[in-house]
């Protein structure tokens, strides 16, 4: 799907040309990039910022289906050239990738491509392995759902218990309900392409040896949508990995405990630089 290197698409050249319109850009000294999941945007790593700013250059950008390209089908390969553009404009010699679920996706194949901008990797509620079928026949049908008639209450309620774990959703409500919000604004066919860009993916399991810089895996202990047992093997399998597991917290682990995830990435990054 992907076009040559010589041939940038439009969205390509959002990031090249207008990188301010799609990231925050906070603080000085080492980089952190970080890369959001399917129906979150970059806010969704404020309390990291926040944390880290202080410290660190961070930087928090949206991915196509947040921008004016939401409507044009993609995939992972365009998403990892996406993140090198923006890398690119920002002057960034080098960097850790942090990339939350379909983030996580994407930066396993930035180490794969772009091993020489990479300090480090934090994989957030992501997995190495491709998703069930029975997994792509249900989102499939969820997606075909919100394409047909858009993103309704209904959806957002079983998104919800998805991509929060139980805690948030009975103890921190506030938050689950700004998302649910976010959502309904959403397009569903931006919300289609989203999904369709890793949904059918193959794995990169077998490759994983490929990846030889520090990498924190962090999961939500509470994560129904990739169970904390399914990253355990990419651990396994990365050189140089270790993992953290977040209580109180399902698939967005970083935005529902961000004390405990604050935590995890600070000292990753102690190590690291």
């Amino acid at each position: 799907m992907s076009p040559a290197a010589d041939e940038p698409t439009p969205a390509t050249q959002l990031y090249r040309h207008r990188p301010e319109t799609v990231a925050v850009d906070r603080g000085s000294g080492p980089a952190v990039v970080f890369s959001h999941g399917t129906l979150m945007d970059r806010t969704m790593f404020e309390p990291q910022l926040e944390a880290l700013a202080g410290d660190y250059r961070t930087v928090a950008y949206d991915h196509r289906a947040r921008t004016e390209h939401a409507h044009e089908p993609y995939d992972l390969d365009d998403l990892v050239g996406d993140c090198r553009t923006l890398i690119d404009a920002k002057d960034i010699d080098s960097c850790v990738l942090a990339g939350m679920s379909m983030g996580g996706f994407m930066a396993l194949r930035f180490a794969l491509a772009h091993p020489e901008v990479l300090d480090g990797l934090v994989l957030i509620d992501s997995m190495a392995t491709p998703h069930t079928e029975a997994e792509r026949n249900e989102y499939g049908g969820l997606i075909d759902q919100a394409r047909a008639d858009g993103v309704s209450p209904d959806l957002t309620e079983l998104v919800s218990h998805i991509l929060f774990g139980e805690t948030s959703v009975a103890e921190r409500p506030a938050l689950v309900e700004h998302w649910r919000n976010r959502w309904r604004s959403y397009p569903g066919e931006a919300v289609y392409h989203e999904v369709r860009s890793w949904l059918h993916r193959p794995g990169v399991e077998d490759r994983l040896s490929e990846i030889d810089v520090p990498t924190l895996v962090l999961h939500g202990e509470e994560d129904a949508a990739i169970d904390p047992d399914r990253a355990a093997p990419m651990v396994e399998s990365l050189p140089d990995a270790r993992m953290e597991r977040v209580p109180a917290a399902g698939h967005s682990s970083n935005l529902e405990n961000p004390e405990a995830a604050n935590a995890a990435i600070s000292e990753f990054l102690d190590d690291v630089y």
